[in-house]
């Protein structure tokens, strides 16, 4: 039976995290399938005593990192052929939750897909929690890039995964709506405004986003190869490299001809709005 590795980097908020460990645990059709990879930092003492009598966890304790650089440590201490990257601030709603996960990870047979369950708060429209095949993850080579501070991971793989839209018959994005991982966020007033969500810088991450674009292109090219090795790809188009810089934002959305054109069109409006709320924060 296949065996699934949640990635669950957390800083001071224990309490959360049994809330959360609690709902895998209860939910789960077969919880000795399933592992919790957890991130704690070493200043963090509070955290270091977390513990699930039914549940098998693996702790890491180190000094703090980027987002990325937590995730890519924990993906490294996993085992399951599925990893499923998780916040502290989930609670799972959906019995059964990890068998759905299975049977969809077994209708994969090369298994190269991106999969995400429905957080009711970005739903269908963001990979909050992305799901990935071990394969996967081997394939992109650094599927969480450690230059991420604290966001954007999500979009980087849907981004990617856009990009092998005009090239296959079918998508490999999958959401799966009936499988619920609520994310009790405190912008959906289900948490409360912690120290945790104020660290966070809002803005921090969006330059590193366009400057990762050639690894994105680069990245789906390597899965469309995987996906079928005898059929010829062109090969991807260095648009810093053309542009002897990093690249700006029209050139990485709405110029980026790898792009599906609606993906290009919300990427270069969201990224414009948020440039606005930036400027208006300062």
């Amino acid at each position: 039976m296949t065996t699934l590795s949640l990635l669950l980097p957390t800083r001071g908020r224990p309490a959360l995290v049994e809330r959360f460990l609690d709902s895998v645990w209860q939910q789960a059709a077969d919880p000795a399938r399933v592992e919790v990879v957890m991130y704690m930092d070493d200043d963090d003492t509070a955290s270091h005593g977390i513990s699930h009598p039914r549940l098998d966890l693996v702790k890491i304790i180190g000094p703090r990192l980027p987002m990325g650089a937590l995730n890519s440590a924990c993906l490294a201490r996993s085992k399951g052929e599925i990893i499923i990257l998780c916040n502290d601030d989930i609670v799972v709603r959906t019995s059964g939750w990890d068998d759905k996960i299975r049977a969809l990870h077994g209708s994969m047979p090369d298994g190269i897909y991106l999969a995400y369950p429905n957080d009711l708060f970005k739903g269908r429209r963001l990979c909050a929690f992305p799901i990935l095949a071990r394969k996967t993850c081997e394939l992109l080579g650094e599927p969480f890039p450690r230059a991420y501070q604290g966001a954007f991971i999500d979009y980087h793989l849907l981004d990617i995964f856009k990009r092998l839209e005009s090239h296959l018959p079918r998508t490999r994005i999958i959401y799966m709506e009936d499988v619920v991982f609520e994310h009790m966020h405190f912008r959906s007033g289900k948490g409360k405004l912690d120290a945790t969500y104020t660290a966070r810088r809002r803005f921090g991450d969006d330059d590193v986003f366009l400057r990762l674009r050639d690894m994105r292109s680069a990245a789906a090219a390597g899965l469309l190869r995987a996906i079928d090795p005898a059929r010829q790809y062109r090969d991807p188009v260095s648009v810093a490299a053309a542009a002897s810089t990093q690249p700006g934002l029209i050139r990485a959305t709405l110029l980026d001809r790898e792009l599906p054109w609606r993906w290009a069109v919300r990427l270069y409006s969201w990224f414009l709005a948020r440039s606005v709320a930036c400027r208006i924060s300062r």
